[in-house]
C-alpha cells in the first residue's frame, strides 16, 4: 500500500468503450487537488474496445492504474480484485456505465470524514432513479424483500457508488453478486454503514450487462444465503494480554 495515496476509486467495467474517456475525465475533475487518489480499472475481459481505450489514457493519465481479466468473471470479482489492487485505505467504487455521478465522491468523503470511527460504509442513495420503469419497479420490490429478510435498514444497496474501508472490505466473505450486499455484510462484521443520497443520470453509451428475470433468480439465491451468513456470525470484542 503507497502511504502518499489515500483514494483508490475502483470502476468494473465490460464492454464500455463509449463510456471509458467521458468518465475518467469526470472523475479527475473531481478529485485532482482535493485528495491523493488513483484510478483502478478492472476490465472484466471485455470484448469490444474498452481495453484500447483505457490503454491510450494510461498514456496521458499518471492517476490511471489498469487491470485487466483473463477471463469474464462478473462484477463482484472484478471489483475485489481491483480492491486487491488498490494501494489507499478507503476505495470509492462506481459502475463503468456513466450514471454514478463522480462529483458525488467529495460528498461521501466529506461524510466520512464527520462519522464516527466504526462507520465503514457509505453507501450511495439514488433517490431520483435514471432507469426505465420496469427496472425501477423490480428493484423496488427487491429491495423491499431484501431489506426484511436482512434489516439492513438501507433503502439502495444496488448504487454502484460507495466508499468503504479496503481492509474491512477485504474481511468480508467473499462470493459472486456479494457487491449487492455490503451493507449486510458490513453490519454482519460489526461495523456501522449509512445511505448517502446520490445523483444518478441516464446511460448515454452501451448497453446494460442485466435483465430484471436473470436479476430475480440470483438474487433469491444470494438473499437466501447472506441471510444465513448473519444467522450463523458470531461478533466479540477482544483484547491482547501482554506480560
Amino acid at each position: 500500500m503507497n502511504a502518499d495515496v489515500q483514494l483508490a476509486v475502483v470502476v468494473p467495467v465490460c464492454n464500455e468503450e463509449g463510456n471509458v474517456a467521458p468518465l475518467v475525465a469526470e472523475i479527475l475533475a473531481a478529485l485532482r487537488g482535493r485528495i491523493a487518489f488513483e484510478i483502478v480499472y478492472v476490465d472484466d475481459a471485455s470484448r469490444d474496445a474498452t481495453l484500447a481505450r483505457l490503454r491510450e489514457l494510461q498514456a496521458v493519465t499518471p492517476e490511471l492504474r489498469v487491470v485487466r481479466h483473463l477471463a469474464n468473471a462478473g462484477q463482484s470479482t472484478a471489483v475485489r480484485n481491483g480492491v486487491k489492487a488498490a494501494r489507499a485505505p478507503w476505495i470509492a467504487t462506481l459502475d463503468g456505465d456513466g450514471q454514478n455521478d463522480p462529483a458525488d465522491i467529495p460528498k461521501l468523503l466529506e461524510q466520512r470524514d464527520a462519522a464516527a470511527p466504526d462507520v465503514k460504509l457509505f453507501a450511495g442513495w439514488r433517490v431520483h432513479r435514471q432507469d426505465s420503469g420496469s427496472k425501477r419497479w423490480a428493484s423496488k420490490w427487491a429491495n423491499a424483500i431484501r431489506a426484511r429478510l436482512l434489516r439492513d435498514a438501507t433503502p439502495d444497496t444496488g448504487c454502484g457508488i460507495k466508499l468503504f474501508e479496503r481492509d474491512a472490505f477485504l474481511d468480508l466473505p467473499y462470493f459472486d453478486h456479494m457487491h449487492r450486499y455490503l451493507p449486510a455484510l458490513m453490519q454482519r462484521a460489526g461495523w456501522q454503514t449509512v445511505s448517502v443520497p446520490v445523483n444518478h443520470r441516464h446511460r448515454t453509451s452501451g448497453v446494460s450487462k442485466y435483465n430484471n428475470l436473470g436479476r430475480a433468480l440470483v438474487g433469491i439465491r444470494d438473499l437466501l444465503g447472506v441471510s444465513w451468513l448473519i444467522a450463523r456470525n458470531r461478533v466479540t470484542a477482544t483484547e491482547e494480554l501482554v506480560p
